[in-house]
């Protein structure tokens, strides 16, 4: 923006070298908000990258929840039909053989 009678002094006017110093000044501020503004960018695009990530994840988690769901009913279903018959003894290793499982993946998970 160019202003008439800059340097003259008069009444009214702005002096040169004051009015250069608004402008540094605006400069500097300038300068400084545009690297806030570069770090808040770079940071949502990092954001936005990690919560793709993320839902990647948890779709992958998902899925294994499903299939690991199907496994347990399967497993159930014919835990169930051992109970329908009088075969207690296998019935009973059937239960501990389940609970040797449960507590090998506890562990694992836990060592994780």
């Amino acid at each position: 923006m160019r202003r008439t009678g800059l340097g003259e002094g008069g009444p009214g006017n702005y002096v040169a070298s004051g009015y250069s110093v608004y402008e540094e000044e605006n400069e500097h501020l300038q300068e400084g908000l545009r690297a806030k503004v570069n770090a808040l960018k770079h940071l949502s695009i990092d954001i936005g990258t990690e919560v793709k990530y993320q839902n990647t994840m948890l779709d992958d988690m998902d899925t294994d929840f499903d299939s690991t769901g199907g496994l347990l009913g399967a497993t159930i279903g014919r835990v169930k039909q051992l109970s329908r018959g009088s075969q207690t003894k296998l019935l009973c290793y059937m239960l501990l053989f389940c609970l040797f499982v449960f507590f090998i993946l506890y562990w694992f998970i836990k060592l994780r």
